[in-house]
């Protein structure tokens, strides 16, 4: 029998209670998993159990995409017009707001973001991504081509149909709306896996999909681990698309089990090393305001943080100073206080990894300008981070760290800044500080990323769509581009 997990907030920032089922949702039901194992859930401000969630193993996910194929032949895909589908996810978009606030606390629950950043950016993108797509249910369509008067051709743009998501635990239900709505706009029907470190929205997501009146299989949610249920998703023989967010280790294996199998497609958004670029005509406070942003929103677990920051020599020691003093305002503590900035780490591991990255640029010689150690004694918490004295080498500057740590560069001149920016096997993002718009702009397109920003960091829009090159991934997610893969 699945558990019910009831929880009361009675926090400065949130007061309220939630209470849904912990089960997997298959068909429309909320169910054990066939071994009957569950996943503990970890507070990571406390480190303690939160609850426990069924665990899913490689049969479930056989029964899920059965479920799912027949909802594709019977009640969804091409049986379920687009102004059907527009219907269904205009109320789910409106689910989602009644229940915002409740939302916006599970996230902070178990994933450490803070209730404040959950609320403003994380529920409300998820919100409008989820009623952007509800826009496109029913304008998509092919096109005559004319060849000549005795022949009529055209295209048609068909739902691939049972799609396997896989989504990580930085940005649970943000990346979920990212996924659910594309896929659901077009027809296709879902098997989805959230990450086993923060499950609850994707379970509490999972009842509002069904009381927004989704047909049963349309929609399927197994909480499980990624060589298990993940593994079971990438080389199913009868999912044709799968679509990852996470690693770019992870996403490898993804893609090798898509080939091995049934050669699916995959859309991947993968890791990043992203560039911040200032130049010495930047506006030094509007270029430290966004440098703090761009590596220490979400506590630097962002696959599009901006943790290389190049600083124009001229306005080198100026910024730094600045940017010292931005870094120590920004308060670490619990998430549901009303002025954290920054809350833990999502959990031990990644915590550990964090660390363990800190000590590699002590040992390579990088100076610790700021911050590298834990904050307090309970719960997974790290002061923001500042290196300066880095090489091109090092393990700091090269590899991705997703946490609050970031890497100072001097730079003299455009060409020298461009042939660092590039220098990395990522391509996902990059930012570039300028007063000269010309500058800016032929910079920003000199670099080797699949978004530039200019005199803004990390500023995400459901209608633009957003990945990367190199190894930060394949394809697009967010914008019309999202419905074409």
């Amino acid at each position: 029998m699945t558990s019910i997990f009831t929880h009361e907030f009675n926090t400065p920032i949130y007061k309220g209670k939630t209470s849904f089922n912990t089960g997997l949702y298959i068909n429309g039901k909320f169910v054990e998993g066939s071994d009957k194992n569950t996943i503990d859930v970890i507070n990571p401000a406390t480190g303690k159990i939160i609850t426990k969630v069924a665990e899913a193993t490689s049969k479930d996910v056989d029964v899920a995409v059965a479920a799912a194929h027949k909802a594709f032949e019977t009640t969804w895909g091409l049986n379920m017009g687009g102004a059907g589908r527009s219907r269904l996810l205009a109320k789910l978009a409106q689910l989602m707001e009644d229940h915002q606030q409740e939302l916006a606390a599970l996230e902070a629950l178990d994933n450490g973001k803070t209730f404040t950043w959950a609320m403003d950016v994380d529920t409300t993108f998820a919100i409008d991504t989820i009623r952007y797509y509800a826009g496109w249910a029913d304008k998509i369509h092919g096109q005559v081509v004319e060849t000549d008067e005795r022949k009529l051709s055209y295209t048609r743009h068909e739902p691939i149909g049972v799609v396997g998501q896989i989504i990580p635990w930085n940005f649970p239900l943000l990346m979920m709306s990212w996924k659910l709505g594309p896929a659901l706009a077009t027809g296709n029907c879902i098997v989805m896996k959230p990450s086993e470190f923060t499950p609850l929205t994707a379970i509490r997501m999972s009842e509002l999909i069904h009381e927004a009146g989704f047909p049963p299989g349309t929609f399927n949610l197994l909480t499980g681990y990624g060589n298990t249920v993940g593994a079971a998703i990438s080389s199913h023989m009868k999912i044709d698309k799968v679509a990852f967010t996470g690693s770019t280790l992870v996403g490898r294996k993804i893609m090798e089990a898509a080939a091995k199998s049934n050669l699916k497609d995959i859309t991947l958004e993968l890791g990043g090393k992203s560039p911040n670029i200032i130049f010495n005509d930047a506006d030094v406070d509007q270029a430290v305001n966004w440098a703090a942003h761009g590596i220490y929103w979400n506590h630097g677990q962002a696959c599009c943080a901006g943790s290389r920051i190049f600083v124009q020599s001229g306005i080198y020691d100026e910024f730094l100073s600045k940017f010292t003093e931005k870094t120590r305002s920004l308060k670490v503590g619990d998430p549901f206080d009303l002025d954290s900035y920054q809350g833990p780490q999502v959990s031990q591991l990644q915590y550990d990894r964090i660390m363990e990255y800190i000590q590699s640029g002590k040992d390579q010689g990088a100076t610790v300008h700021l911050g590298g150690d834990r904050v307090g004694t309970e719960g997974f918490y790290i002061n923001p981070t500042i290196f300066t004295d880095t090489t091109p080498d090092m393990k700091i500057v090269q590899e991705e760290i997703f946490g609050p740590v970031g890497v100072v560069i001097k730079f003299e001149d455009e060409e020298d800044v461009i042939r660092q920016a590039n220098d990395t096997v990522f391509g996902l993002a990059a930012a570039v500080f300028s007063q000269n718009i010309t500058r800016a702009l032929t910079t920003a397109h000199r670099l080797k990323a699949g978004t530039a920003w200019v005199n803004c960091v990390n500023q995400l829009h459901a209608n633009v769509p957003f990945g990367g090159f190199k190894q930060s991934g394949i394809g697009r997610e967010l914008g019309e581009y999202a419905l074409h893969k």
